[in-house]
């Protein structure tokens, strides 16, 4: 890293968290000054805490990272608390960063913002060419408001933020409760419970056809700061590495990380989500310079891994 960060005050909203945890080593490695907000300190779908939050740490860049989010299942059983809380956290950040001054502020928006049938790979221009897939367009909606919010603060205001779209990301440190974590998480912990147990088979959702995108949490990690650090505008960009495989090739690519040798059983009564996600990679290479470094089967083996370790630590939570 460069110099940029050293004695920088930064606030990093959601530091505490998966992603967050990443962008705050690498921040706290940098040498900049941080402050890590706690929920139960500053909930920032209060506009009163946000206020009070930058009062008390008078930054010089915001990174808002924190979000209410989940996979498909808890989009589905939670759509009024997840677009209410997403976007009446960004939307009062943002006022709140104007007001107070704040050089700068780096928001991160969603992949599940892209239109269901976004042409593939999704490109940035692309961000309204429709309504989002049904199972998360509360959330993608909410997210995407910061977009918004960008681009008319910028114009009236002359205030400097940016928006990030990060493809769905995973590594350690991730969420592997199955009630409400992303599908790569989801089916380590499936499969590694399956091959302790010695099941001979292993449910998953959908009927495996779907594809996405996976960016290691490091690479994203990079990005963001990239980013931060180089780019000023509020034209969206895309954070991925550009490849596409299907849940069905996942499934199988997982339970050999995992050792796991039983068969799949695909519960088409449970959804697909969005039918293909990929997206076009070339602006965040363009504009900040930023490629996805780690290779999947690297970064699956390490998730296992980390997985592995802390087992029994995750699964008494």
């Amino acid at each position: 890293m460069s110099t940029f960060w050293n004695g920088r005050r930064v606030v990093v909203t959601g530091g505490a968290g998966f992603l967050g945890s990443f962008v705050v080593e690498r921040l706290r490695a940098a040498g900049a000054s941080m402050t890590v907000p706690r929920s139960a300190d500053y909930d920032l779908v209060d506009r009163a805490a946000c206020r009070r939050l930058l009062a008390d740490t008078k930054p010089e860049m915001v990174i808002h990272l924190a979000a209410r989010v989940g996979g498909i299942g808890a989009n589905r059983a939670n759509p009024g608390r997840f677009l209410f809380e997403n976007a009446m956290m960004g939307l009062q950040l943002f006022e709140e960063c104007r007001l107070a001054g704040v050089p700068k502020l780096v928001a991160l928006g969603t992949i599940c913002a892209y239109p269901k049938f976004a042409p593939v790979p999704f490109k940035e221009d692309d961000l309204w060419n429709g309504y989002p897939e049904e199972t998360n367009a509360p959330y993608g909606v909410a997210k995407k408001m910061m977009l918004v919010q960008s681009e008319g603060y910028r114009q009236q205001y002359g205030m400097n933020s940016i928006v990030l779209f990060p493809v769905n990301l995973y590594g350690p440190r991730d969420n592997f409760d199955l009630e409400s974590s992303h599908v790569i998480p989801a089916m380590i912990r499936k499969f590694v419970g399956a091959r302790t147990r010695g099941e001979p088979q292993v449910t998953l959702w959908g009927d495996g056809s779907a594809t996405r995108e996976f960016l290691y949490v490091e690479d994203a990690a990079e990005g963001i700061l990239l980013a931060a650090e180089r780019y000023d505008s509020s034209d969206p960009v895309n954070l991925g590495n550009g490849e596409e495989i299907t849940i069905r090739d996942l499934a199988t690519k997982i339970a050999h990380a995992a050792g796991y040798e039983g068969r799949f059983v695909w519960d088409t009564s449970k959804p697909n989500g969005q039918p293909r996600r990929r997206l076009d990679v070339t602006r965040a290479r363009e504009r900040f310079g930023f490629v996805a470094r780690t290779p999947f089967d690297t970064g699956i083996a390490a998730t296992v891994a980390y997985y592995e370790e802390h087992q029994k630590e995750i699964e008494n939570r």
